[in-house]
């Protein structure tokens, strides 16, 4: 809904990433666990800082959401692909991706019709949460502090 009204404001076409664009973009061209490295600390992305990654030393845990640009972005100049809020995708859940669309479009036949994919963990999550390949499902009814959107620009509906 948050698309399409976007989309009807500026007269330009908004839509959610698929599953495979969401990591394509986390990663910025990484293959590490995240596309700052091999860990995370809370230098780094907002998470619950308890809960560290690797060997890392215990973080802070800021109990809600930051502003947008509080942490490095990626090398594509992309801010809080890790933590803050988990990112809505346009693909519905599927346990694994065996028969998924190889061409990076979204995935949205089969699978849980209800359920849909979040990426990029949340403030209220453990650091391995925030991985590039972290995924989760969430009802698409849901209404919750840590899910947002990264919509998507395209020429072409």
């Amino acid at each position: 809904e948050f698309c399409r009204r976007l989309s009807k404001r500026t007269g330009r076409f908004y839509r959610l990433p698929s599953e495979a664009e969401w990591e394509y973009a986390c990663r910025a061209g990484t293959v590490t666990p995240f596309s700052c490295g091999e860990t995370i600390t809370t230098d780094l992305a907002n998470y619950v800082g308890l809960h560290t990654y690797a060997d890392e030393p215990e973080g802070v845990y800021r109990h809600g959401t930051t502003d947008v640009g509080s942490f490095p972005p990626n090398r594509w100049g992309l801010c809080d692909m890790h933590g803050n809020v988990w990112e809505w995708c346009q693909d519905v859940w599927h346990d694994s991706y065996e028969g998924a669309p190889e061409d990076g479009r979204a995935w949205e036949e089969g699978g849980v019709p209800d359920c849909r994919v979040v990426r990029g963990g949340s403030y209220m999550n453990h650091a391995r949460d925030c991985r590039s390949a972290s995924r989760r499902w969430a009802h698409h009814g849901n209404r919750v502090l840590a899910i947002g959107v990264r919509p998507v620009w395209t020429a072409n509906p």
